[in-house]
């Protein structure tokens, strides 16, 4: 097993609540965060002191999204919608309800924001007007987690009624669907040459899933005590991080599938309760971690 080193950067405050969601920024120095208090803020990894308000909304929010293209910040504020921040003007665009729904993820790609509710429906939007092009209901239970992968044309989504479903990308019709985990899928993510679909769930299990054999199962991995929260590939696709209700991060090796570090509180003054969310940025290989403990921790990994 390689030797990995891992140490903690920083610590930093901030949010009056827990944080929910982790985005990049415009700057690869730079990323925004928010959750239970509605404050959106963006940091500059150079001087973690200074964190700035970008804009607080009234209710708690589980999804950003930088969609760089427009240099627009996409925030999912729960019970009331999509509201959009241009970054250059420093102030709100445009916004529209979704009705009273939880929204648990959002994703842009090509002028088109995809948002997955509470209620089970996915809302496909034109990011220039705020119409809707598309809704897909296919479940009673909340749509979880989206991922996107353009070469394999699939738009993804998990659900809390175990399944995965895949749609596709040109006129959003339901491709393949299949019951993946036992409990709730919290997060789904492309590897980055989008051979796997990796998926995490409320039931600790890893499950990889093989694109090029119709989403065949390749390995499902006991991962954690409790639930995965969410996953993250390292910007050279060599490895990926997960985050747990059971208050850890791990490692693991992006090929083999193989865990390589549990990073943890007793081990490296981890957080002391649920990480939410985990950011992997460019910027000195730099990996963020959120949590219900209303902090965010910056980690070193060397390998």
């Amino acid at each position: 097993m390689p030797k990995i080193e891992v140490n903690k950067v920083n610590t930093v405050g901030g949010h009056s609540d827990c944080v929910y969601t982790l985005e990049k920024g415009p700057e690869t120095n730079q990323f925004f965060s928010s959750g239970g208090d509605g404050v959106v803020a963006l940091w500059d990894l150079n001087e973690m002191d200074n964190g700035r308000m970008i804009v607080k909304v009234p209710s708690s929010v589980y999804a950003l999204f930088y969609y760089a293209e427009r240099n627009v910040l996409v925030i999912g504020q729960n019970f009331d919608g999509i509201h959009l921040v241009d970054l250059a003007k420093k102030e709100e665009v445009g916004s529209i309800s979704l009705g009273t729904s939880a929204i648990f993820d959002v994703k842009v790609i090509k002028d088109r924001i995809f948002a997955a509710l509470a209620n089970g429906e996915v809302h496909i939007l034109d990011i220039t007007t705020l119409e809707t092009i598309h809704v897909i209901q296919a479940s009673e239970k909340s749509a979880r987690t989206i991922a996107i992968s353009e070469d394999l044309g699939h738009l993804t989504v998990g659900f809390s009624d175990n399944y995965i479903r895949i749609y596709s990308l040109i006129d959003f019709s339901l491709v393949k669907e299949f019951e993946a985990h036992k409990i709730s899928v919290f997060t789904v993510q492309y590897s980055p040459d989008q051979r796997y679909l990796i998926s995490g769930s409320r039931d600790a299990h890893l499950k990889i899933w093989d694109t090029q054999k119709g989403y065949e199962l390749h390995e499902s991995i006991v991962a954690h005590m409790f639930a995965i929260n969410h996953l993250v590939f390292s910007p050279d696709g060599k490895h990926f991080v997960t985050c747990s209700m059971d208050k850890s991060i791990k490692v693991w090796d992006a090929e083999t599938f193989q865990l390589l570090k549990v990073i943890d509180k007793a081990r490296h003054a981890g957080h002391g309760t649920s990480i939410n969310k985990v950011l992997w940025t460019n910027f000195n290989n730099l990996l963020l971690s959120a949590s219900d403990d209303r902090s965010i921790s910056i980690w070193d990994i060397k390998f």
